[in-house]
């Protein structure tokens, strides 16, 4: 039972969120089956960093024994996403001959490639995460998804590495390890969640994933089935609700509120004489005000400007790889600030594209509460967890990290082990 569990840790600015599934033989073949779903308040984090390993540590501890408490198995080893505002982005290409005597490219030519275009200039603080290859090319014929097994001279790959801070990759994994739980990759979260949230047929025409988190925004652009470009946006839903305070000069928590419940991305709604009563919220977050109207339309205009700034920021990454207005297939929401009301109108109208709320359609559920919007991308770990294990040869999804992120894991782990007494 316990090697086939596989769990998925997200670990967010304000809570962190651990989906626990387990493969199961039925009649149809080998399943995944979602044991359960756990949240507890993140500490000791911030903007998607970790501040204080302390208290990073105690709460996914505490984050641990609430799952398992709750599916009545231990978890050892967990899939976690990282998603630091320092990502960086970059293309790559690498170039090598055929091995072999007749020209057949085998798996071995494909990874010299993968490591050829890896030979590029890391700066000192940053470390490789992914090395995702986008296409290959065989003597000039361009646009190959797998080369293995055809003829060919020459073999070109290009890639895209998504590299991370070494410091914060290394603060990350030294919370978990206090923990005792193994890590079996770190994967980018915006990457993992699209796994359930985006169909193949449309990563193939051109769609986009944005996850709204609390404190960062984060991007993953597909097309022709592949990852074309991936961003963090140092900007979330907590922006939006200190803009709200600041507005109607109330406390934070109360702010909070009245944004989830009267709050609007379309200022166009209202009409200036729409007030709402919020004593009653007031009153439940223990605000000592007599009576409190606010204008809906005031309030709608205070997160509306905020929102825009975010769809913007997000075109301008889109421009950078020229698909802005051009993903056929449109951008998917997910995290906790997609729940505000109307914001798929305004990415709609902002990004150019269609939009939608970004649902599980790949893995089966019967636990309601992992359909949320805030559990897609610990949902998207355990998939990507359970796809990489199945570890099919030739399938797309064995190449993650291509073991550069494991390699780190591997020398903190030894570091972490000789400091235990």
């Amino acid at each position: 039972m316990k090697d086939n569990i596989i769990a998925g840790l997200d670990i967010g600015s304000t809570a962190i969120r651990l989906v626990v599934g387990q493969k199961s033989l039925r009649d149809s073949g080998e399943q995944l089956q979602i044991l359960g779903a756990v949240t507890v308040p993140a500490e000791g984090i911030n903007r998607g960093v970790v501040n204080s390993i302390e208290d990073a540590t105690s709460a996914i501890s505490a984050c641990l024994e609430k799952a398992e408490r709750l599916i009545g198995v231990p978890v050892t080893n967990v899939w976690v996403g990282i998603n630091g505002p320092n990502l960086k982005c970059e293309k790559s290409h690498g170039v090598v001959a055929v091995g072999r005597s007749d020209n057949e490219i085998t798996e071995d030519d494909v990874n010299r490639a993968i490591e050829a275009a890896q030979a590029l200039s890391v700066p000192p603080n940053y470390e490789i995460l992914h090395v995702i290859p986008v296409k290959f090319t065989v003597d000039n014929q361009e646009g190959i998804k797998d080369p293995i097994g055809m003829t060919g001279v020459r073999l070109e790959v290009e890639t895209l590495i998504i590299q991370g801070l070494s410091s914060q990759i290394k603060n990350l994994t030294k919370a978990i390890y206090r923990t005792s739980l193994e890590i079996e990759d770190l994967v980018l979260s915006p990457l993992a969640a699209s796994e359930v949230v985006i169909g193949p047929k449309q990563k193939e025409l051109g769609a986009a994933l944005i996850n709204i988190g609390s404190a960062t925004t984060s991007l993953a652009v597909f097309e022709e089935g592949e990852l074309l470009h991936a961003a963090v946006i140092p900007i979330g839903s907590e922006h939006i609700t200190s803009d709200v305070a600041i507005g109607l000069r109330c406390p934070i928590n109360l702010a909070e509120r009245i944004k989830l419940e009267y709050g609007s991305a379309r200022s166009d709604k209202y009409g200036k004489k729409d007030e709402v009563d919020v004593s009653e919220l007031a009153k439940e977050e223990n605000v000592l005000e007599e009576s409190m109207t606010v204008s809906r339309k005031y309030v709608a205009e205070i997160i509306e400007a905020r929102v825009e700034e975010i769809f913007e920021k997000i075109d301008n990454e889109l421009k950078k790889i020229d698909r802005s207005g051009m993903l056929p297939a449109g951008v998917f929401l997910i995290g906790g600030g997609a729940k505000l009301a109307d914001i798929v109108a305004a990415a709609k109208n902002k990004l150019r594209l269609p939009a939608c709320l970004g649902v599980n359609k790949n893995v089966p559920l019967v636990i309601d509460k992992v359909n949320d919007v805030n559990y897609l991308t610990a949902l998207g770990l355990v998939a990507w967890g359970n796809q990489l294990t199945k570890g099919a040869k030739g399938s797309r999804l064995s190449w993650p990290g291509s073991g550069a992120a494991g390699k780190t894991l591997e020398k903190i782990k030894q570091w972490f082990s000789s400091l235990i007494p």
